[in-house]
């Protein structure tokens, strides 16, 4: 064997013997690695949040918004022509009057005189009936004595003693009128409210009719509330609804920021508009509330007429129906259930009675306990993989 074979031989034999060691290692490590098994655990559906749904009794309300009004608001007018010769203290812008207080009074210097010379033309009167009945009686005796068959009502004086009776009356009443413009002269507040503007004062000079003020009666504040035609049916309320005891109106919290606080104030609804408003076609139902100055008003705050308020409107209570979160409506009338057994959804028909910013409410297509699936869903369909999460 040449030199350059034993060569070869020696650094080859090694590599041959390193190459077989190591495809041995690999198939021998091959054959002791464990055969990996096939994985049975199903991949784990969508997460979504729920909430239960539950039995509840629904009270309806409706709200809304007006102007407080008095019931009776008049301009205060002088029956008769005169002088202003006193103003009451309380006759001013914001004062409180009772009923019959004197307001104002008119010189009554003339009507006085008036009633005098009614009294003296009375007594005129009197005196010539007095005399017209002696004369009448006279003659009948004389006809009794001296006449023959029926006496004429013209011999007994029957007319004139007619026209003296009637003189008598027409004497009384200018008496009773000249009385009535005296009492005139006091003008009175016809009812228990309060002033809102005053237009004379001493001195001035007032002609029958003309306006000595406005007032308002402080017994009733009224407000009427603009309501649709389904608000009106959530009331119970018709469009000739009236208050009665047998069937009283429902209850209204009113509501205003009065000097930066929130006040309420507790009235009724007594009756609705006569129509529906043309422009909005909105039907009004009017609420009251009693003596707004008083024990009406809210700690010491009057309900004032000009003052906007918030209204909720009590209506009618609907027993057993189903509450579930707004957020769980889809569309119309769906509500995705969460199946907590299956972990699976399920899509349900419900018919909704009523909702409101935060529930919706259902009398049919779903049961109490039933989990009402809140999450967004993309491509939802019944019986899609689903995990409940907890919050």
């Amino acid at each position: 064997m040449s030199r350059g074979a034993k060569i070869a031989l020696s650094i080859g034999l090694p590599i041959v013997i390193f190459a077989v060691i190591a495809v041995g290692g690999s198939i021998a490590l091959g054959l002791m690695k464990p055969t990996a098994e096939p994985a049975e655990e199903a991949p784990r559906g969508i997460a979504v949040f729920t909430e239960e749904i539950v039995r509840t009794d629904l009270h309806l309300t409706v709200t809304s918004q007006g102007e407080v009004r008095p019931r009776r608001e008049i301009a205060i007018s002088p029956q008769i022509s005169g002088r202003i010769s006193y103003v009451s203290p309380a006759f001013i812008d914001g004062g409180f009057v009772r009923r019959g207080e004197v307001l104002i009074r008119i010189d009554d210097a003339d009507y006085r005189l008036a009633r005098i010379r009614a009294e003296s033309q009375v007594a005129s009167a009197q005196q010539a009936l007095i005399r017209e009945q002696a004369e009448a009686e006279l003659a009948r005796q004389d006809w009794e004595e001296l006449g023959t068959g029926a006496a004429s009502p013209l011999a007994l004086r029957e007319p004139q003693l007619a026209q003296a009776q009637a003189s008598l009356e027409a004497a009384r009443s200018q008496l009773r009128d000249a009385e009535l413009a005296l009492e005139r002269t006091i003008v009175r507040a016809p009812f228990e409210g309060r002033i809102r503007s005053k237009d004379v004062d001493v001195g001035q000079f007032v002609s029958t009719g003309s306006s000595l003020g406005r007032m308002f009666g402080t017994d009733y504040a009224e407000i009427a509330l603009p309501l649709t035609d389904t608000e009106l049916g959530r009331l119970g309320l018709s469009f000739a609804f009236e208050e009665t005891e047998e069937t009283p109106g429902p209850a209204v919290v009113f509501s205003s920021t009065v000097a930066g606080e929130r006040r309420e104030w507790y009235g009724r609804v007594t009756r609705t508009a006569a129509a529906v408003d043309p422009q909005t076609r909105l039907i009004s139902a009017i609420a009251v509330v009693e003596d707004p100055f008083g024990e009406g008003a809210s700690n010491g705050i009057p309900l004032a007429p000009g003052l906007f308020v918030s209204a909720e409107v009590s209506g009618e209570t609907i027993e057993g129906l189903l509450e579930a979160p707004r957020a769980a409506l889809r569309g119309r009338n769906q509500i995705f259930v969460a199946d907590a057994d299956e972990l699976v959804m399920r899509i349900h028909e419900v018919n909704v009675v009523y909702t409101d910013r935060d529930h919706v409410y259902v009398d049919a297509g779903v049961e109490p306990g039933d989990l009402a699936i809140l999450s967004p869903l993309q491509a939802p369909f019944d019986g899609m993989s689903i995990t409940i999460a907890e919050e």
